[in-house]
């Protein structure tokens, strides 16, 4: 059973800061299992579409979302297997719930529940 558990979200004012975390537990990430797969961060504002945030590869090439370039940081750590985003410079565009995936090399994905991050302007 894969469980992926998010925090770290809450309310910011714009221009500050928070550090999302989200730590995976089950059975695929058993040993050093957690580092082949891609993880990621994805978020959904109300009455839009899930969107990529930032992606880190198992070799740790990233990926950002044009609108987050510059200001966010995606992470890994494997030992902990927990991937970790650092948002800096929020925007009140930024505010959504934010989703931790884990791609597998089968192209399975698996979906924490989400934690919500609110920049109020």
């Amino acid at each position: 059973q894969v469980q992926l558990v998010e925090s770290g979200g809450g309310l910011v004012h714009a221009g500050g800061s928070l550090r999302l975390s989200c730590v995976a537990s089950g059975t695929i990430f058993s040993g050093t299992m957690f580092s082949i797969h891609t993880v990621g961060w994805y978020r959904q504002a109300p009455g839009k579409q899930r969107d990529m945030v930032a992606t880190i590869a198992s070799g740790g090439v990233s990926n950002y979302a044009d609108s987050v370039k510059g200001r966010f940081t995606i992470s890994r750590d494997n030992v902990k297997k927990t991937v970790y985003l650092q948002m800096s410079s929020l925007k009140s565009e930024d505010s959504a719930v934010y989703y931790c995936n884990i791609n597998t090399p089968y192209d399975m994905n698996y979906w924490g529940k989400g934690t919500l991050v609110t920049v109020s302007s």
